[in-house]
């Protein structure tokens, strides 16, 4: 009976070990980046709030006066016309963690397709990682095309957005996919960490 008793307990540490290890070569294989594998332990909340714009029909349906882009905002000779675009042809996009493409996207993949699309710089692929590509500035100073960072509930800095103009940004949000915020929404109002602009 002893012998079965150990034979078992071989058996046991021998599968635990051996899960482990694949754990561990899963980890280092497909997610060596530590701030993803950090990231995943603070997904993006469910963000509850009402964008401004989640959609294209919302765009073409807001009342505008003088010249519209295609996010349906009064612009001027001065706005990057091709960051509004660009941001519109993903508006309704769904939100999905890890995405990064049309079928799902999540907050930092958008960021960085529309900075790719837009201005041809590639930024690094997660939020924290984002802050390295910045020089952070404070929220009075903010301009078209600034990134600005959130923190969750934990305190964490987990989700980025783009600055548009007249305190609206656009980013790819938990509950609305991508959307343009209004940056004095309660939520985002009270989580707001830092404006920030890219090192080009």
């Amino acid at each position: 009976m002893s012998r079965r008793i150990h034979i078992v307990v071989l058996l046991f540490a021998a599968v635990l070990f051996t899960g482990c290890e694949a754990l561990k070569g899963f980890m280092s294989r497909d997610l060596a980046d530590e701030d993803f594998i950090i990231g995943q332990l603070y997904v993006d909340e469910m963000v509850r709030e009402t964008p401004v714009i989640s959609s294209r029909t919302l765009a073409e349906q807001r009342p505008v006066g003088g010249r519209s882009n295609a996010l349906g905002l009064t612009y001027s000779a001065s706005d990057n016309a091709a960051l509004y675009e660009a941001v519109a042809s993903w508006l309704g996009v769904p939100y999905k963690y890890g995405g990064d493409d049309r079928s799902g996207i999540d907050c930092s993949a958008f960021v960085g397709a529309i900075y790719n699309e837009v201005y041809k710089v590639t930024l690094r692929r997660t939020t924290n990682d984002m802050l390295r590509d910045v020089t952070l500035v404070a929220k009075r100073d903010l301009q078209e095309g600034d990134l600005l960072f959130f923190t969750n509930s934990k305190g964490k800095v987990a989700h980025v957005g783009i600055y548009l103009k007249d305190n609206l940004f656009a980013h790819a949000s938990t509950s609305n996919g991508v959307s343009v915020s209004r940056l004095s929404d309660n939520y985002w109002q009270s989580h707001f960490y830092k404006g920030g602009r890219v090192n080009r």
